[in-house]
């Protein structure tokens, strides 16, 4: 029984059952608190657009509920952990466990199945839900929660720069000379890099050369006056190739074209270690969840009587925390260029890896 990883197939699915239930409860319970929370802050933003109403606060339940899902499922899993474990201890579940000759690995050998069950679920989650999700709601905060962009493959934010002139759009949509902006302002230039002139227009499309603002107003800084203009073109060194590769929003972007977008960028010879280290985490930000049945074993073993099991749920929580609070840190770092993007994704998951098992080999086995 010792070397036998799954020594029983009841007890298996008596303990996965019993930690799928806890992890959908606890992670339903927080994505309807976090969402209800949410609203409250931004209702009144979406409502003050005229014509908006129920329909679109629903919108944005739907389209917010993909990211707290995809964000919060492994503190969920982490707080089923020590739900569960706490549990079974203090009914005395886990001493006969091992009074029956199973070892601490054997007793979580369910929870870290079902924990790579779940991180499986989870990437695929966000690869075909979170990132659609995303970029739609980004493309509609970016349009002030107007009407909602057909497009799938809207970017936000683009900045762009023509010599010292600078493009500035708050979406993109469309793909080589289909390009089209949103909420564009072009901001003229001295050599000296003051601002001379700035042209605001809701639209802009591609003039080939060059790019055509409609319904524009332009403001003269030396003057202090406003203009309104039917038409104009600007940017004309600008190409849609360079809007292709003026952003990428690993957030809205899958694991693939993610990796194609990188690909693009370094034949370009562009920057590439913020990408690199979004690209990693993509796989290590789902495989996280199977650390939190080792961080939060402590929980587990033992004495219920001993007084000691709320400390010992407290230090399972700490640990869990902990590891989410490196992680976000190093990927910062690896963004800024501090580690390499391998690095900074891959380190935290090993290191408390590492120290998951250590604290379960030295007090345990």
């Amino acid at each position: 029984m010792q070397f036998d990883f799954f020594p029983s197939r009841t007890l298996t699915l008596y303990l996965a059952k019993m930690f799928v239930t806890r992890i959908l409860a606890v992670l339903v319970m927080l994505v309807l608190v976090l969402l209800m929370l949410d609203l409250l802050s931004s209702s009144g933003e979406i409502l003050a657009v005229e014509g908006n109403g129920q329909a679109e606060l629903l919108t944005y339940a739907g389209l917010r509920i993909p990211q707290l899902v995809a964000r919060f499922l492994p503190y969920s899993v982490l707080l089923a952990t020590l739900i569960a474990l706490v549990g079974l201890n203090q009914n005395s579940e886990v001493v006969a466990m091992k009074a029956a000759g199973l070892s601490a690995h054997q007793v979580l050998a369910p929870f870290l199945l079902t924990s790579l069950v779940v991180a499986g679920i989870s990437f695929a989650f966000n690869e075909r839900v979170v990132t659609r999700a995303t970029a739609t709601l980004k493309a509609w905060e970016a349009n002030e929660f107007g009407p909602i962009p057909e497009a799938s493959n809207v970017r936000t934010n683009v900045y762009l720069t023509d010599g010292t002139d600078i493009l500035t759009a708050a979406a993109v949509a469309g793909s080589g000379e289909a390009i089209g902006m949103r909420q564009v302002t072009w901001y003229r230039r001295s050599p000296e890099g003051a601002i001379v002139e700035q042209i605001r227009a809701p639209v802009a499309t591609y003039a080939a050369p060059g790019w055509r603002l409609e319904d524009a107003t332009r403001f003269e800084v030396a003057s202090a006056g406003a203009q309104e203009i039917p038409e104009i073109v600007v940017g004309e060194a600008l190409t849609p190739e360079q809007v292709d590769l003026a952003q990428v929003d690993p957030d809205t972007v899958s694991f693939w074209n993610l990796s194609a977008a990188i690909d693009r960028y370094e034949a370009a010879g562009r920057r590439t270690a913020e990408l690199r280290a979004k690209w990693w985490h993509k796989l290590s930000g789902p495989l996280s969840a199977v650390l939190m049945p080792l961080l939060g074993s402590v929980a587990a073993f033992g004495l219920a009587r001993s007084g000691q099991l709320f400390v010992r749920a407290l230090i399972g929580m700490a640990l869990g925390f902990a590891y989410f609070v490196v992680d976000n840190a190093a990927l910062a770092m690896g963004n800024f260029g501090g580690y390499p993007p391998y690095l900074a994704a891959w380190a935290p998951f090993l290191l408390f890896f590492l120290l998951g098992e250590t604290v379960l080999i030295r007090t345990e086995e």
